[in-house]
């Protein structure tokens, strides 16, 4: 009878694409994968470690594993178990703990599934993780985020992903377009690119530091591959954005029209404080050549409030410098202190309340961006991909643009794409259209 493994992904759609690639593995070794809170012989966990709640959510999901069934071995991975494997393998339940390296070599470790009486770590010196690993997640089959690139050089001051993941790395080319051939071959109408700094691709593609391709050259070969709907770029940092690449998305028949750059602060003074490697100024530059070439391009927006050193008066100009830019919506995120960081140790501290407030104006701010972007909108034609799950009975899809719309709940039309005209915008934020029978153009 086949061993039953349940899975557990925290974090970021790259997480989600590797825990998909250990899934494979382990199917090729004879378990069998059940949803999650189900009994199992073998629980995954793979771990994020952004945010100063890593711990305790990392504790509340073993004991979701645990109840589930307190026999079942239990593995911890990723971001957070290579950053603090002891603290891990202390946490009752958890039997194994696997750093950056070693979580792709799993099975390797499950000679049998007895329980430990104490977590056993197997974690590298982050130095030794050097090598990549390709993988990708296929979403409840209508899009698959397909992994480029992983790590990261960069040495922004709050962040722990390069003591998490090692340096930054690439797929081979000629692997991307097999993975992504693959995934058109299962039915999938969209891939998202993920990586931690995709705008990087190309260094250590065969295992050395220099470029072997440019992130342009990446783009320029998947738009060949056949029987993809849709190519999106998620996160992209604005230095690496090059107008080459933008001009080529607009030209592009498959790559989408929607952006997510990161800016953290509007201020020029915390950016040079979180080691960002650019200023507002190329920020705006960058929307600014994103709305040329696509005026009805989405642009997301990452921010951070409450960085050690910013004062009311920096906050305000992060408020005011993104409530005058074109952008569609902001991803907020309230500054936590993370271990070994040169910004956990500056002075500056913004107590918790304030932080809080801020993250709420801009938030209010996003929804505020959000709506007026999808107003914007009313009267287009379209295409909507659908995607597979009912939600109290409705079934929702993105636009090429990142409109979300709803329907009344059809299963017929999950995974598909369809043109439509975009009515109007619910109670709920979200987007009401028809049938595109008026010959808008789109």
């Amino acid at each position: 009878m086949a061993k039953k493994v349940a899975y557990y992904t925290l974090g970021c759609k790259l997480n989600y694409s590797e825990t998909s690639t250990i899934a494979r593995d382990l199917e090729k070794e004879g378990f069998e994968k059940v949803p999650f809170g189900q009994p199992a012989d073998l629980f995954v966990i793979n771990t994020c470690s952004v945010t100063d709640n890593a711990d305790k959510k990392c504790r509340q999901v073993v004991r979701q594993a645990q109840r589930a069934n307190p026999e079942g071995f239990v593995a911890v991975v990723g971001c957070y178990a290579q950053l603090q494997p002891e603290e891990i393998a202390a946490i009752p339940g958890v039997d194994l703990v696997l750093g950056a390296s070693e979580k792709f070599r799993l099975s390797d470790y499950l000679d049998n599934l007895e329980k430990n009486d104490f977590g056993q770590v197997h974690s590298c010196e982050i130095g030794q993780a050097d090598f990549y690993v390709g993988s990708y997640a296929i979403g409840d089959r209508t899009r698959a985020f397909l992994k480029v690139q992983d790590g990261c050089d960069y040495k922004c001051t709050y962040c722990t992903i390069p003591l998490a993941r090692g340096i930054s790395r690439s797929d081979t080319l000629e692997n991307v377009l097999a993975n992504a051939r693959e995934i058109a071959g299962q039915g999938i109408r969209e891939i998202v690119l993920t990586g931690v700094n995709i705008g990087d691709y190309g260094k250590g593609e065969f295992g050395n530091k220099k470029h072997e391709h440019t992130f342009l050259e990446l783009v320029q070969a998947l738009d060949a591959v056949p029987g993809i709907a849709r190519f999106r770029i998620s996160s992209i940092e604005p230095n690496l954005l090059r107008n080459e690449t933008i001009d080529f998305v607009a030209a592009s028949k498959r790559f989408v029209p929607h952006f997510h750059i990161p800016l953290q602060s509007g201020s020029n003074e915390m950016l040079n404080r979180m080691r960002r490697r650019y200023l507002r100024e190329l920020y705006v530059e960058r929307v600014s050549r994103i709305k040329q070439a696509m005026p009805q391009a989405c642009i997301g927006v990452d921010v951070i409030v409450g960085f050690p050193g910013e004062t009311e008066a920096h906050f305000m100009e992060t408020y005011e410098f993104l409530h005058g830019l074109d952008v569609s919506y902001l991803h907020v995120f309230t500054y936590s202190e993370r271990p070994d960081t040169p910004a956990a140790e500056m002075d500056g501290v913004v107590p918790q309340k304030e932080r809080s407030r801020r993250s709420k104006m801009l938030r209010s701010l996003s929804d505020k961006k959000r709506r007026a972007f999808y107003r914007s909108q009313l009267g287009r034609a379209c295409t909507v991909l659908f995607e597979g799950e009912n939600k109290k009975g409705y079934i929702h899809g993105f636009t090429e643009n990142y409109v979300k719309v709803k329907a009344p709940w059809d299963p017929a039309l999950a995974g598909t794409v369809h043109r439509v005209r975009l009515t109007g915008i619910d109670s709920d934020g979200l987007v009401r259209f028809a049938p595109d029978t008026a010959g808008v153009p789109a």
